[in-house]
């Protein structure tokens, strides 16, 4: 079905990171750059530093790491000793950076911000699979930080997540808004003869209206802000028939009552727009 991305495919696109990380470092650096680092460090000092983790946590966004460093200086050489997807532990060195002392400086918090960010979302996402356990995958939702939805739902994937829409244009999601002017079953027949092979999903909020979608034969039913018992009476009056998503308001407190409720998937926007972030360190040697 549409509107997945592969679990093993973890990297986000290659133009996106380089994007996001110009616009980071453009923010950073201003226009003078690190006027600290040049006033204070030799420009032919160099240095070794090590990634650290600070407390438990699955990373996410070494790739954006990386592409700030070589964006600030590609004679930085960057390794990895643990990759995106990956168990850490508190005092664990994740990764090295070695090259001119000036260079890692101005890069360093950069490159933390992104990983960081990013490993918050996987580690909060892997807790929402964990309590899950196994009975409905989670997703995530387009409530992502402007410019940063691929690094994002990369990280999403690396915590065992999977991705809901990448963008409006890559799944038609019908909500009460889109009802104004046309009853359901017209618009599901006029999406699907507009846009050919696109999933066709339609968000219910009562058991009546999940009564209505069966019978209009959407491809998805997304269950919108009910209860667990009310999920598992709308998973019942379906027979089956249609795959189902429940979204609005889900909680680790609450996840794993909707996954027993018998639905597919469950849409989580906590886990990119409210993640915390990793506690990451780069540690000079």
């Amino acid at each position: 079905m549409s509107g997945h991305r592969p679990i093993g495919d973890l990297d986000p696109p290659l133009g996106a990171v380089r994007e996001a990380v110009a616009r980071a470092l453009g923010e950073d650096l201003g226009v003078l750059g690190d006027i600290t680092s040049i006033a204070v460090i030799p420009e032919e000092a160099v240095g070794r530093a090590s990634v650290v983790a600070r407390q438990e946590g699955i990373l996410a966004g070494t790739a954006a790491a990386t592409e700030a460093f070589r964006q600030v200086d590609p004679n930085v050489a960057v390794t990895w000793s643990v990759t995106d997807g990956h168990e850490v532990r508190d005092d664990q060195v994740l990764g090295r950076v070695e090259g001119s002392l000036r260079s890692i400086l101005t890069a360093e918090r950069t490159a933390l911000n992104f990983l960081t960010h990013c490993s918050g979302v996987a580690t909060l996402t892997r807790r929402f699979v964990r309590t899950a356990r196994g009975r409905a995958r989670i997703r995530d939702t387009r409530k992502t930080l402007p410019g940063l939805r691929a690094l994002e739902k990369a990280a999403v994937r690396a915590g065992g997540g999977f991705n809901h829409r990448e963008s409006l244009a890559d799944a038609v999601l019908i909500k009460d808004n889109h009802l104004v002017q046309l009853g359901l079953t017209q618009a599901i027949e006029r999406a699907r003869a507009r846009w050919p092979g696109r999933v066709v999903e339609v968000e219910c909020d009562t058991l009546e209206q999940v009564a209505h979608a069966r019978d209009a034969r959407p491809d998805l039913v997304l269950l919108d802000n009910m209860t667990p018992d009310e999920v598992r009476q709308a998973v019942a009056l379906l027979g089956g028939s249609i795959p189902t998503e429940v979204s609005g308001g889900v909680t680790l407190a609450t996840v794993g009552a909707y996954a027993e409720a018998g639905v597919d998937f469950v849409s989580v926007g906590a886990i990119t727009h409210s993640a915390p972030a990793l506690d990451l360190a780069l540690d000079l040697d």
